[in-house]
């Protein structure tokens, strides 16, 4: 076959020549020079369809590696020890080894869920020994209150939690439920700060009917630090047959109702503080903000 480059006219006969070359092991450099031609693209065709000698080829970085993933797969290793054996990526060790026999488990069904569940109930420990050393630490950075930040803490549980005087309801009174122990106590520190005797106070269980009501009374006596015989009688909660409870073990007891005798005064210093605090945080950003902008008094 004629070429369009005079030079090379001869087109087989230099390919012969190049293919015999190709397979006695000559590189492409050497059969450039032996045949003196220079041109890529001619050099490319001339020894087209016939492979490289092994000595061409260069050695690939992950070679040694693919080797080795293969020796211990035959070995009867699983992807994720060649990986942590290799440190290379799981889809790396899949490739190089798809081809070869699946490893013979080494353990039952029910060894291996009893190793996977072993290792879920150590990486739940490790979890939450993060999320505790996170609350210790956050417990740590409060330190002592002063009695200042007491009152304005206290002032926002009790509204977010007590009850509050309504336009159709007038209840000007503190009365305070809730089901958490350290909010009662936080609850009951706060009105010794206000200077609230303890015999203002009437305590009361509210829990569901089938409930053990003598263990609730006990149970928050305890957290208060009174005599069963103080709390007034307990308000029973009827059961709606339509509601799917989940408070129902051995550890359900009910809420505690704080009632303050002779508080109308003091809730209405509760009411101003918390919309003195509500003030308080507006005017840091926004100064122009005034009082009757943020809520309506009850009139």
């Amino acid at each position: 076959m004629a070429h369009a480059y005079g030079k090379y006219a001869d087109f087989e006969g230099l390919r012969e020549q190049a293919l015999a070359l190709r397979r006695e092991g000559y590189s492409l450099r050497q059969i450039r020079d032996k045949l003196q031609v220079h041109n890529k693209e001619i050099l490319q065709r001339l020894v087209e369809g016939e492979p490289p000698p092994e000595w061409t080829k260069r050695p690939r970085a992950k070679d040694d590696l693919r080797e080795k993933a293969r020796q211990l797969r035959l070995q009867g290793w699983t992807y994720n020890q060649i990986q942590a054996e290799l440190g290379c990526s799981k889809s790396s060790v899949s490739l190089w080894v798809r081809d070869l026999p699946h490893p013979e488990p080494k353990c039952t069904p029910e060894e291996q869920r009893a190793r996977m569940n072993a290792g879920l109930a150590r990486l739940r420990a490790s979890q939450d020994r993060e999320r505790e050393e996170a609350k210790r630490a956050a417990a740590a950075a409060v330190g002592e209150l002063s009695d200042r930040e007491l009152f304005l803490l206290g002032v926002g549980l009790y509204w977010a939690e007590g009850s509050k005087d309504k336009p159709y309801r007038r209840a000007e009174v503190l009365q305070f439920i809730n089901s958490d122990p350290n909010m009662i106590k936080l609850f009951l520190r706060w009105l010794e700060l206000l200077e609230v005797a303890r015999d203002r106070l009437t305590l009361r269980v509210s829990i569901h009917e089938t409930a053990d009501v003598e263990a609730a009374e006990k149970y928050w006596a305890d957290i208060v630090g009174v005599d069963v015989s103080v709390f007034s009688r307990a308000t029973l909660k009827k059961h709606n047959p339509r509601t799917v409870r989940k408070n129902t073990n051995d550890a359900y007891r009910g809420c505690l109702v704080i009632y303050v005798a002779k508080s109308a005064e003091l809730y209405r210093r509760v009411e101003g503080a918390w919309y003195g605090i509500v003030l308080g945080a507006y005017t840091a950003t926004q100064p122009d903000v005034r009082f009757g902008r943020l809520y309506s008094p009850v009139v």
